[in-house]
């Protein structure tokens, strides 16, 4: 099979090639629950993959498997050693192309296609549309577990620049080669809403919510011209800059990420803390009101 040259797959084209040898099929669902206010609480997808899911497809955790049990944070990316294990046990190595797909956003495949990026891995693309997509064009699931992977040899070879943490975008502010995306709702973004410690923005961010990437009818991605008028609005298109993109945990923000991946800028840094850590720290600056500051 050649190597992927886009960061998308149809449901059409993962049904005509769901027998192929070489790929791995994953399903990275992970549950968050966003009270109005107060914190979110999350459950791993694990049971809802068992009781549904896409003929032969396996189910990475983020929650465990590919996150740093030691972080403060959810999903914190762990090291290249816990990463590589939890590829390989997967089946993921040389020769193999993954797919992966979630039940819900689709911001849990996109944070699983980033994460096997930033480990170097590249022969991985997103299910557009994820399991809703899949299932309205009339393809079926099931309950029937998927038989063992054979264990890989995963190669991890770190990217740095495609991750940030908190003391480098603190570093970064005032850098008009970086541009700061926040992609929660305009509500979260102003302040207007608390979710998070503290209300607001890092100073310097601009807007755009990641939902504006999807069509809302279909949850499939929008046009690859449809998002580059939308980034080129926004900015995003300038090769002078690095767009840097976080959300509340570092998931959403893969899903602008990804997007922008699709209209060739696969430069884009993720913030993986995001405002669960910014926020979490009163000597850290925040911005209310609808416009970067």
């Amino acid at each position: 099979m050649a190597p992927s040259t886009a960061p998308t797959v149809s449901v059409d084209w993962l049904a005509e090639h769901l027998a192929d040898e070489d790929l791995v099929l994953l399903d990275s669902t992970t549950h968050l629950s966003m009270p109005a206010e107060g914190p979110y609480t999350l459950e791993s997808g694990r049971a809802t993959f068992d009781a549904a899911h896409i003929p032969g497809a396996l189910f990475a955790d983020l929650l465990t498997d590919f996150a740093d049990p030691d972080a403060t944070e959810p999903w914190t990316v762990p090291s290249s050693e816990r990463f590589a294990a939890s590829a390989g046990a997967l089946g993921i190595g040389p020769g193999t192309r993954v797919v992966v797909y979630d039940q819900s956003s689709g911001f849990w495949a996109t944070r699983l296609w980033w994460h096997l990026r930033l480990e170097g891995f590249d022969d991985v693309e997103v299910l557009d549309g994820g399991l809703a997509a899949w299932t309205a064009a009339g393809h079926k699931v099931t309950d029937t577990p998927s038989p063992a992977p054979t264990p890989r040899s995963f190669e991890a070879r770190r990217r740095p620049e495609l991750l940030r943490s908190t003391a480098e975008v603190s570093v970064s502010l005032g850098d008009p080669r970086t541009v700061l995306v926040n992609v929660l709702d305009p509500q979260t973004y102003s302040g207007e809403k608390r979710t998070y410690a503290r209300p607001g923005h890092i100073p310097g961010s601009i807007n755009l919510p990641v939902s504006e990437v999807t069509d809302p009818e279909t949850g499939t991605l929008k046009s690859v011209e449809r998002l580059r008028a939308l980034f080129a609005a926004k900015g995003l298109l300038d090769p002078g800059i690095t767009p840097v993109t976080y959300c509340g945990g570092g998931i959403a923000a893969t899903g602008v990420a990804h997007a922008l991946a699709l209209v060739g800028r696969a430069d884009v840094a993720v913030y993986d803390g995001s405002m669960t850590a910014w926020a979490a720290d009163p000597a850290l600056p925040l911005v209310t009101g609808d416009e970067p500051e």
